[in-house]
């Protein structure tokens, strides 16, 4: 097409041209890069949640949505004075943690995770005469972590008590994990879960 053009018009045709070549070309190499990430962010979630399984029931079927996956842990126990019949005290202690993938984590994402995962694991929270806490993880695994989600993580935090603390207490516990630098970043509560993300 550029062939039928005097010289003038030639070089404009080869220049718009190139353009859109180049303009292609960034767009596939984006997109590449996008599905490398993706790729790697799972892979990092299968390593998180093996090491979660040896602690936690799993369920990567059917998770809350947006999540990609949740966990359960549950623990009843007993303590006693010196006899096994002369019980003191039960307690359950229950977790649940929610588990999600980002390729750039925003504050205002972050807040609707947070928001979202804890809601759902209050809405789970069973205050018998032996409860002792029910508490809600959130694990994050995000490519790219912005400034204003770092702040908002940091800052975090969620608590509840029942009946003054005498049927126990829930609270939230948070983890980040910035693939693209290898960063880690927790809330106020939330350094218990360093452990969990080691293998990313």
């Amino acid at each position: 097409m550029c062939a039928r053009r005097g010289h003038a018009g030639v070089l404009k045709c080869l220049k718009t041209f190139l353009k859109k070549q180049i303009r292609q070309d960034l767009r596939g190499g984006k997109g590449r890069q996008v599905a490398q990430h993706d790729e790697e962010l799972k892979e990092g979630l299968e390593k998180v949640l093996r090491v979660f399984a040896g602690y936690y029931d799993i369920n990567r079927e059917a998770p809350l949505v947006p999540f990609d996956a949740e966990a359960e842990f549950r623990m009843h126990g007993e303590e006693f004075l010196l006899i096994r019949s002369a019980k003191i005290t039960e307690m359950d202690s229950r977790e649940f943690a929610f588990f999600a993938t980002r390729e750039v984590l925003t504050g205002e994402e972050f807040t609707e995770l947070q928001e979202k995962a804890w809601d759902a694991g209050l809405a789970r929270v069973n205050v018998g005469a032996h409860h002792r806490n029910s508490d809600v993880l959130l694990v994050i695994l995000a490519w790219k972590v912005d400034a204003d989600a770092v702040r908002q993580i940091r800052r975090s935090r969620h608590y509840r008590s029942y009946r003054f603390g005498l049927r126990g207490w829930s609270e939230s516990r948070t983890a980040v994990a910035e693939l693209s630098t290898g960063r880690r970043y927790f809330s106020r509560t939330g350094d218990t879960l360093k452990r969990y993300l080691k293998s990313v």
